[in-house]
């Protein structure tokens, strides 16, 4: 019993719920291999790659109760600068959509502090901004990327399942885990989603962390719409724009709470990975297409209840009762 409550708690759930997951595909495969195999790994692993880092910064921002809706605009906005600037030389596409992320995301966080307004008012303008940015940038058509050498060794296949993307992707979700373990940053960022009057009183840099937190979203927006693009060798100013359901329902699965002050980065990756999982998985055993956002959809029903405090007092007056009855 103890054993379940750990594992139904609010920061084991995510990888419980992944492993749910993976056991009931591995039993729809009914032993036929196409699920438990390196390409479907690999699939999964591209498609982790592709919606985890907004997973990530998007997910950072719920912790603090904030929400950052420009991660789409930014999303397609960077791969179309990177496109274009980078052919010749793909390091500088790649920096300078990197550094518009990071500065956007500093100057959203700057107003949302400084004029105390609300993420989403101002999320939803940079988001409209950075898409009519891109449209403007690409005269509102698709745009080839001709340094396909780069979309090969982006996509190229090493150690069986991963690629560059999928391991700069793993490396951001290590590297955001162990500054949470290992520095009081994580602790700050949960205070400030509990509670920001109490954090400011304990000596937390509020505004300041608000700040980084929105940066560090555009950043990893931008480096996900980047590598997307030049993987792909195209952009496009509205191709990206279906990264926010997906986001949003990986940082949910997370761990992560629309009130805040929950969740943690290794959560937040198992809830990505739960999504590229399904995607993969049910394509690898034949599904149709729409089962995909039914299974996605049944798959966060179930840890929205799970998370529902009625449920929770429910269970325990259920499990006082069982305790004082005479067949117990």
């Amino acid at each position: 019993m103890n054993t379940w409550r750990q594992l139904a708690g609010p920061h084991w759930r995510p990888f419980t719920v992944l492993a749910a997951c993976i056991l009931l595909l591995a039993a729809l495969d009914a032993g036929q291999g196409a699920f438990l195999s390196a390409a479907t790994a690999y699939s999964t692993l591209q498609i982790f790659a592709t919606v985890s880092l907004v997973t990530l910064g998007l997910g950072l921002t719920m912790m603090i109760r904030e929400f950052d809706l420009s991660v789409v605009g930014m999303y397609g906005m960077a791969g179309c600068i990177a496109v274009l600037t980078g052919t010749q030389h793909p390091w500088l596409g790649f920096f300078l959509a990197l550094a518009i992320g990071l500065a956007t995301g500093i100057a959203q966080g700057f107003i949302i502090v400084r004029l105390n307004l609300s993420s989403v008012g101002v999320t939803l303008g940079g988001l409209l901004v950075f898409v009519g940015i891109a449209f403007v940038l690409t005269e509102s058509r698709s745009l080839p990327y001709d340094n396909l050498a780069v979309a090969l060794l982006l996509n190229e296949r090493f150690g069986g399942i991963f690629s560059i993307r999928s391991m700069v992707a793993l490396v951001f979700f290590a590297s955001a885990a162990m500054i949470f373990a290992w520095t009081r940053l994580g602790r700050d960022i949960i205070a400030i989603g509990s509670d920001r009057r109490a954090a400011m009183t304990t000596g937390v840099k509020v505004d300041a962390l608000i700040i980084g937190i929105f940066a560090f979203s555009g950043l990893c927006a931008a480096l996900s719409g980047v590598l997307l693009s030049y993987s792909l060798a195209s952009a496009s100013p509205a191709g990206l724009s279906d990264v926010i359901a997906p986001a949003a329902a990986g940082a949910i699965l997370g761990g992560i709470s629309l009130g805040g002050g929950t969740g943690r980065p290794l959560g937040i990756a198992a809830g990505a990975l739960t999504l590229a999982v399904l995607r993969s998985g049910l394509n690898a055993v034949g599904a149709p297409p729409f089962v995909n956002d039914i299974a996605m959809g049944a798959v966060l029903l179930t840890v929205a209840v799970l998370d529902g405090p009625d449920l929770a007092r429910r269970l325990i007056v259920a499990r006082r009762l069982a305790r004082r009855s005479p067949a117990a």
